[in-house]
């Protein structure tokens, strides 16, 4: 895939703080050496978020072709064509159709050869519901494009950092149904699509999987719980079958302190928290949303929309410069794709 191609980058919830993300790192580009991107949204919107940020952002409508030739002199940004009028902090009927046609179109443009990777801001789930949005979230949205657009697409959420890269085999449900939710088998194909793109885009020869029990000291003999030895143990065992270098079920509470973390590259984790507390802990301001299993980069800062940090200038920038940086790093890695028809 050309390195001179662009990376597609959301507005995600226009009342929260990726706009305002998205003005500040672009001010700050040559001191961040940032790769080129461009944003999808609207100029009218974005000159009133950096007015009301006190920012003196210059901004251009482009396509994505004419991204890096812009870039130095001004934010390119794609139009939607869709009026934005949410304030910080306070999504309104708009909110819903700029998110999602943004994340459309990024996906779009990857898939004809326009742009090199998706990086998304965060979205506002409980807006787009209400707006009758079909899917959980990003994440299943993504996979959906892909398929719609003829792709294969099994999506696996993974955390990344340098520090520790986690990946939730069981993601948005309750606590109360993880149980119910976790099988061999979709342990299996979580570890299977962890390694493969480890390697694929990673650049990691063999990758090293550390599979989490579910139940503390990994079931105690099953005194704490069977599911350890009847559903995890069994997907280590198909994993190392397969040629996979995976070692569990691992008590979870042993895993994530330096010296462990240096024995393996990813852990899959059985559900959201266990996963997200170790690496939220260690790089709060800097992890990255990969999902792997797509035909396509996607990265996404590992936060929110902190609708009360909109329009303060305030929020911190460091997650989204590492997903920018990510996604171009990965996208020298990953497979050509061909564009769709």
């Amino acid at each position: 895939m050309p390195k001179a191609m662009p990376l597609a980058l959301t507005i995600g919830e226009p009342a929260g703080i990726g706009p305002d993300l998205s003005l500040a790192l672009w001010r700050r580009r040559a001191e961040f050496d940032l790769p080129v991107f461009y944003l999808i949204g609207e100029v009218d919107f974005l000159k009133r978020r950096a007015r009301a940020l006190g920012l003196d952002v210059a901004l251009a409508e482009v396509e994505p072709a004419q991204a890096a030739s812009t870039f130095a002199r001004a934010l390119p940004v794609k139009p939607l064509g869709l009026p934005v009028t949410a304030a910080p902090g306070r999504p309104d009927e708009t909110s819903a159709p700029a998110a999602i046609a943004s994340i459309r179109r990024a996906v779009d443009d990857v898939m004809a050869g326009q742009a090199a990777a998706v990086v998304t801001n965060p979205i506002a789930k409980t807006v787009l519901t209400r707006a009758g949005f079909p899917d959980p979230g990003h994440t299943e949205y993504l996979a959906r494009l892909a398929q719609e657009a003829g792709k294969s697409a099994t999506p696996v959420m993974m955390l990344w950092s340098p520090e520790l890269a986690v990946v939730p085999v069981t993601i948005h449900i309750p606590l109360r149904e993880v149980c119910s939710a976790l099988t061999t088998p979709l342990i299996v194909d979580t570890g299977r699509i962890v390694a493969r793109d480890l390697s694929a885009r990673f650049g990691i020869a063999r990758p090293r999987l550390a599979v989490a029990a579910l139940n503390p000291h990994a079931g105690e003999d099953g005194t704490l719980g069977e599911e350890d030895a009847a559903i995890v143990a069994p997907a280590v065992k198909q994993l190392q079958a397969d040629g996979i270098d995976a070692v569990g079920p691992l008590p979870a509470d042993t895993m994530f302190h330096e010296r462990a973390r240096q024995g393996y590259d990813a852990a899959l984790c059985m559900y959201h928290d266990q996963a997200l507390i170790p690496i939220k802990t260690l790089a709060f301001d800097h992890g990255v949303n990969v999902t792997l299993g797509l035909p396509f980069v996607r990265t996404s800062p590992d936060h929110g929309t902190a609708f009360d940090l909109a329009g303060t200038g305030k929020a911190n920038p460091g997650s989204l410069l590492a997903a920018l940086r990510l996604a171009a790093r990965l996208t020298a890695n990953a497979p050509a794709l061909v564009p769709a028809k």
